[in-house]
């Protein structure tokens, strides 16, 4: 997109390139039944980064609780479709398609069972991981993979407890502290993000957030007994 902006020294207008926004579409269900739910945290993820930015997500378009604001001198969308969670591509290729975004400026907010509870990991690519929010967005960008997914691990069901059960869970105590640190860790990367792209930064963030929660002794002694 093309700005004209008043160079002062000259007396004319110059042309400078706009940059194009990013789109960042939250997954979830709604309705108060299922607040605070791990299959929701792609929603909690918006609410997030709106609030950390002060932007009012407020609206309703393309079937998704919508806002838009500036980060940085770059616009962002935020959207959280409406349409239940395996619906949700009914609003997000609709959303892309109106803006006219590259999907490599589309970044989809999910939960994952097969990362530890609260890791996160940003990948530019890839398929569905047998998530259904996933597989509506992918058939509504005609089959094209080629965004960014934000993963939001939940960590995985206990013992023989039906996956959809676990889902529609409330997050314990300890689980909803991890997600919480998440959450601002993630709108940290998201900042970088808009400021960089998917540069080197990603994978340095990945693979801090694969070992974040184990825990290294430090303690001299401790260390000393193993040769003792």
């Amino acid at each position: 997109m093309l700005r004209r902006v008043l160079n002062p020294n000259r007396g004319f207008y110059t042309s400078v390139q706009s940059p194009k926004p990013w789109l960042f579409v939250g997954l979830g269900n709604p309705g108060e039944k299922f607040k605070g739910t791990r299959h929701n945290v792609g929603f909690n993820m918006i609410d997030a980064f709106a609030e950390s930015q002060g932007i009012a997500v407020d609206t309703v378009f393309c079937k998704a609780i919508f806002g838009k604001g500036m980060v940085d001198g770059v616009p962002v969308l935020l959207a959280k479709p409406q349409t239940y969670m395996n619906l949700s591509g009914e609003s997000s290729g609709p959303l892309a398609a109106y803006y006219k975004l590259p999907l490599n400026r589309v970044v989809v907010f999910h939960d994952d069972m097969d990362l530890p509870c609260g890791v996160l990991r940003i990948q530019p690519r890839g398929g569905h991981g047998s998530h259904n929010g996933m597989k509506s967005v992918i058939h509504h960008f005609r089959g094209n993979r080629e965004f960014v997914r934000l993963r939001i691990g939940i960590g995985k069901p206990p013992g023989q407890m039906d996956p959809k059960a676990f889902l529609l869970q409330k997050f314990n105590a300890t689980a909803q502290e991890r997600i919480n640190v998440g959450l601002k860790e993630e709108v940290v990367a998201l900042k970088e993000l808009v400021a960089k792209g998917m540069d080197e930064w990603v994978g340095r963030f990945n693979a801090e957030q694969k070992y974040k929660h184990i825990k290294v002794t430090d303690n001299a002694d401790t260390m000393l007994s193993r040769f003792d």
